[in-house]
């Protein structure tokens, strides 16, 4: 779909309708937040999850919850939003000559003009700066785990070009933050945030399949690889594969972490949590209609409080 025009002022076509941005920001700052996606939160909430399952498996593990958790809770969150702000500038960057072409993404602030590439190079190098003045207050060894994530978060926007499992790589980099978390509590990686990253992996596999299935048309058009194009209607088999595959991956997690200290009252509530979560993606995939743009943009943000409902059983867990 050709076309660079910007929708009314500026705002993107799949941005949350009424959102701060777009009402209530600056108008100079509104393309750099809209770059960050600060207009569509969603984004963020799917990056900082996997930190606070990191973080709470990492006190369950330990049985020693301590005040300096609560600033790496809070750094995560604010490093979320900075480190999905600069990778998501960087996407943009790299896919400018695609987003022109793909009707949901020609409104973005480079295609539409809103922004040059210089300037959006300057954002994103200063998020980066920012998101690195927050890690250097954790441990080494998280420290040089967060340097290693910009591997994956660097590889990423181009793994569509030569793969149909780009959702691997987003996988990679949108779920590092249980590792770092864990590693920021810990002071070392543990199997069971490894079986929480893969868990995590899993579930972005489930749903950025589903996201993907919005452009599924124009991406053929322009030669871009997704699993929503792999899959096309076999999707909801797939769907149900990544889901058994993230209650199981989790569900050893919680048990990795839980035993042998833990009480037999925090192990089931802390599997408990994968459980719930696989009821919420079951649900998602009761309503999945892969040719309902609106629908499959609906069950995409849901995905918010699918991280969520594992979190509250392991913070249950911490408090039995």
């Amino acid at each position: 779909m050709q076309g660079n025009a910007p929708t009314p002022d500026g705002q993107v076509s799949d941005a949350v309708t009424g959102n701060w941005v777009d009402t209530r920001a600056p108008a100079f700052a509104r393309p750099y937040l809209r770059l960050s996606r600060a207009d569509r939160p969603i984004g963020t909430w799917l990056l900082l999850i996997p930190c606070w399952w990191g973080l709470s498996l990492a006190m369950l593990d330990g049985g020693d919850p301590r005040w300096q958790d609560l600033w790496i809770a809070i750094g995560c969150a604010i490093g979320a939003f900075l480190m999905r702000g600069a990778g998501c500038t960087w996407n943009d960057i790299t896919d400018r000559d695609f987003d022109g072409r793909v009707e949901r993404t020609r409104s973005r602030p480079i295609p539409s003009g809103q922004v040059t590439v210089k300037q959006a190079v300057a954002w994103m190098v200063l998020q980066c700066l920012l998101a690195l003045a927050i890690l250097l207050t954790f441990n080494r060894a998280a420290i040089a785990l967060g340097v290693l994530s910009l591997l994956p978060v660097a590889i990423y926007p181009f793994a569509k070009r030569f793969t149909w499992w780009p959702q691997v790589f987003l996988g990679l980099a949108f779920n590092w933050g249980a590792l770092l978390a864990w590693t920021a509590h810990s002071g070392s990686l543990g199997w069971p945030a490894i079986f929480l990253y893969a868990a995590g992996i899993s579930w972005t596999l489930f749903y950025d399949t589903i996201y993907a299935h919005q452009d599924t048309e124009d991406d053929a058009l322009i030669g871009v690889k997704s699993t929503a194009r792999l899959f096309g209607t076999d999707t909801a088999r797939w769907l149900k594969y990544f889901l058994v595959g993230t209650v199981s991956l989790m569900g050893i997690a919680v048990i990795e972490a839980a035993l042998p200290d833990a009480s037999f009252l925090a192990l089931a509530l802390g599997i408990a949590g994968p459980w719930a979560m696989g009821w919420h993606m079951a649900w998602q995939l009761r309503g999945l209609d892969i040719e309902d743009n609106a629908k499959l943009l609906q069950l995409f943000r849901a995905n918010r409080d699918t991280g969520l409902i594992p979190l509250v059983f392991f913070c249950a867990a911490l408090l039995a």
